[in-house]
Protein backbone atom coordinates (compact mmCIF):
# COMPACT_ATOMS: atom_id res chain seq x y z
CA UNK A 1 0.00 0.00 0.00
CA UNK A 2 1.44 3.11 -1.00
CA UNK A 3 0.57 6.47 0.92
CA UNK A 4 0.68 10.28 -0.04
CA UNK A 5 2.65 12.32 1.24
CA UNK A 6 1.23 15.89 2.77
CA UNK A 7 3.27 18.77 4.03
CA UNK A 8 1.25 21.22 6.00
CA UNK A 9 2.25 24.41 6.88
CA UNK A 10 1.22 27.11 8.55
CA UNK A 11 3.36 29.86 6.94
CA UNK A 12 5.93 30.17 9.32
CA UNK A 13 8.84 31.75 7.15
CA UNK A 14 11.08 29.42 8.88
CA UNK A 15 9.66 26.44 7.16
CA UNK A 16 11.32 27.41 3.85
CA UNK A 17 14.49 28.90 5.15
CA UNK A 18 15.00 26.02 7.60
CA UNK A 19 13.47 23.41 5.78
CA UNK A 20 10.60 21.88 7.64
CA UNK A 21 7.19 21.68 7.96
CA UNK A 22 4.54 22.18 10.42
CA UNK A 23 3.04 19.09 10.31
CA UNK A 24 3.38 15.76 7.99
CA UNK A 25 1.04 13.59 7.27
CA UNK A 26 1.26 10.09 5.39
CA UNK A 27 -1.66 8.00 5.42
CA UNK A 28 -3.80 7.97 8.20
CA UNK A 29 -0.17 9.09 10.48
CA UNK A 30 0.36 12.38 11.30
CA UNK A 31 3.82 13.94 12.86
CA UNK A 32 4.15 17.53 14.65
CA UNK A 33 7.12 18.69 15.35
CA UNK A 34 8.65 21.07 17.81
CA UNK A 35 5.61 23.63 18.18
CA UNK A 36 6.53 26.81 19.78
CA UNK A 37 4.69 29.52 21.61
CA UNK A 38 4.27 31.91 18.88
CA UNK A 39 1.75 34.42 17.34
CA UNK A 40 1.43 34.75 13.66
CA UNK A 41 3.76 37.46 13.17
CA UNK A 42 6.58 35.06 15.07
CA UNK A 43 6.35 36.90 18.24
CA UNK A 44 6.46 34.93 21.63
CA UNK A 45 2.84 34.70 23.56
CA UNK A 46 2.93 35.13 27.15
CA UNK A 47 6.80 35.61 27.97
CA UNK A 48 6.87 34.32 30.92
CA UNK A 49 4.42 32.48 31.55
CA UNK A 50 4.33 28.72 30.71
CA UNK A 51 0.44 28.19 31.10
CA UNK A 52 -0.20 30.56 28.14
CA UNK A 53 2.48 29.36 26.02
CA UNK A 54 1.70 25.65 26.65
CA UNK A 55 -1.84 26.66 25.58
CA UNK A 56 -0.73 28.27 22.26
CA UNK A 57 1.83 25.63 21.21
CA UNK A 58 -1.26 22.98 21.43
CA UNK A 59 -4.01 25.36 19.77
CA UNK A 60 -1.38 25.19 16.95
CA UNK A 61 -1.10 21.55 17.14
CA UNK A 62 -4.64 21.65 16.81
CA UNK A 63 -4.72 23.75 13.63
CA UNK A 64 -2.54 22.10 11.92
CA UNK A 65 -4.15 19.09 12.75
CA UNK A 66 -7.39 20.53 11.01
CA UNK A 67 -6.06 21.28 8.49
CA UNK A 68 -4.61 17.54 7.64
CA UNK A 69 -7.84 16.62 8.45
CA UNK A 70 -7.81 15.56 11.69
CA UNK A 71 -7.90 16.72 15.31
CA UNK A 72 -6.93 16.67 19.16
CA UNK A 73 -9.07 13.38 18.84
CA UNK A 74 -6.38 11.41 16.85
CA UNK A 75 -3.67 12.27 18.85
CA UNK A 76 -1.31 9.32 20.55
CA UNK A 77 1.69 10.70 21.82
CA UNK A 78 2.23 14.24 23.08
CA UNK A 79 5.70 15.47 24.04
CA UNK A 80 6.52 18.16 26.55
CA UNK A 81 10.10 19.81 26.75
CA UNK A 82 10.43 22.48 28.67
CA UNK A 83 13.12 24.64 30.35
CA UNK A 84 12.39 24.26 33.51
CA UNK A 85 11.50 20.78 34.95
CA UNK A 86 9.65 22.12 38.26
CA UNK A 87 7.15 24.30 35.07
CA UNK A 88 5.98 20.28 34.40
CA UNK A 89 2.80 20.49 36.57
CA UNK A 90 1.72 23.73 35.59
CA UNK A 91 1.61 22.76 31.42
CA UNK A 92 0.33 19.45 31.85
CA UNK A 93 -2.25 21.20 33.88
CA UNK A 94 -3.00 22.80 30.65
CA UNK A 95 -2.64 19.76 28.72
CA UNK A 96 -5.07 17.98 30.81
CA UNK A 97 -7.73 20.51 29.46
CA UNK A 98 -6.94 19.60 25.67
CA UNK A 99 -6.41 15.98 26.55
CA UNK A 100 -8.34 14.69 29.38
CA UNK A 101 -10.46 12.21 27.47
CA UNK A 102 -8.21 11.13 24.42
CA UNK A 103 -5.32 10.65 27.24
CA UNK A 104 -2.27 9.95 24.76
CA UNK A 105 0.84 8.57 25.65
CA UNK A 106 3.37 11.63 26.89
CA UNK A 107 7.00 12.60 27.23
CA UNK A 108 8.01 15.30 29.22
CA UNK A 109 11.57 16.28 29.41
CA UNK A 110 13.85 19.38 30.29
CA UNK A 111 16.73 20.92 27.92
CA UNK A 112 18.62 24.12 28.55
CA UNK A 113 17.53 26.69 26.00
CA UNK A 114 15.59 26.99 22.65
CA UNK A 115 16.26 28.98 19.77
CA UNK A 116 14.13 31.57 21.18
CA UNK A 117 15.04 32.07 25.12
CA UNK A 118 11.65 33.54 26.03
CA UNK A 119 10.31 30.23 25.02
CA UNK A 120 9.84 28.10 28.08
CA UNK A 121 7.89 25.55 26.09
CA UNK A 122 7.66 23.55 23.06
CA UNK A 123 5.22 20.70 22.47
CA UNK A 124 5.30 17.77 19.76
CA UNK A 125 2.61 15.41 18.48
CA UNK A 126 2.07 12.38 16.68
CA UNK A 127 -1.33 11.28 15.88
CA UNK A 128 -3.50 8.37 14.05
CA UNK A 129 -6.60 9.16 12.02
CA UNK A 130 -8.99 6.43 13.41
CA UNK A 131 -11.67 5.79 10.75
CA UNK A 132 -8.84 6.77 8.08
CA UNK A 133 -10.17 4.51 4.65
CA UNK A 134 -13.49 3.89 6.07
Amino acid sequence: MKFDRELISNGNPMEAIVGFSRAVRVGPFISIGGTAPVDANGKTVGVGDVAAQTRQCIEIIKAALEQAGSGLRDVVRTRVILTDIENWKASIDVRKEYFRDVRPVDTIMAIDRFVNPEWLVEYEADAIIADWGT
